[in-house]
């Protein structure tokens, strides 16, 4: 487990671009938080970090799903906060996505059951004074060395 604290949101974006060259396919990235907690901001800044050639990042908060292809393959961006059970999940495709790609998920408890065992979570907690606490927790098989973050 790893933690920082006191983080801006040019924080958040610069873990993010730090985070990626120790990111390998497939691996579900679950980003935990409330509401304007960071996870939106630190899925654009590893996706573009990821993926140079895109210019825009939208949210899937509509669409649930945006795809990016990157040098590492197809990346998923997941916002699963409007799913009502979990087996809508698996109607998307995304259960079996989590085991092919990376797939970056916000509101990962939505998935239930389906939550895959290996995958690294980050828990992202907004302070009153907007300042985030980021913990970064490897779960399963999943082996990444945070010291260069």
């Amino acid at each position: 487990m790893y933690s920082l604290e006191n983080l801006s949101e040019a924080d958040l974006t610069k873990i993010a671009e730090h985070l990626s060259p120790l990111i390998s396919s497939p691996l579900p990235l679950c980003l935990w938080g409330n509401l304007g907690a960071g996870k939106t901001t630190f899925c654009r800044a590893l996706i573009r970090a990821l993926c140079p050639q895109v210019t825009e990042v939208p949210s899937p908060t509509f669409t649930l799903i945006q795809e990016y292809e990157s040098p590492l393959g197809t990346i998923w961006h997941c916002d699963l906060y409007r799913l009502d059970m979990p087996e809508e999940a698996e109607e998307l495709g995304l259960i079996e996505a989590l085991y092919q790609h990376i797939c970056l998920i916000e509101w990962p408890e939505r998935l239930g059951h389906f939550l895959p065992k290996n995958r690294l979570d980050l828990h992202l907690k907004i302070g009153a004074d907007l300042s985030r606490n980021l913990t970064l927790q490897c779960q399963g098989a999943v082996k990444i060395d945070f010291c260069h973050l």
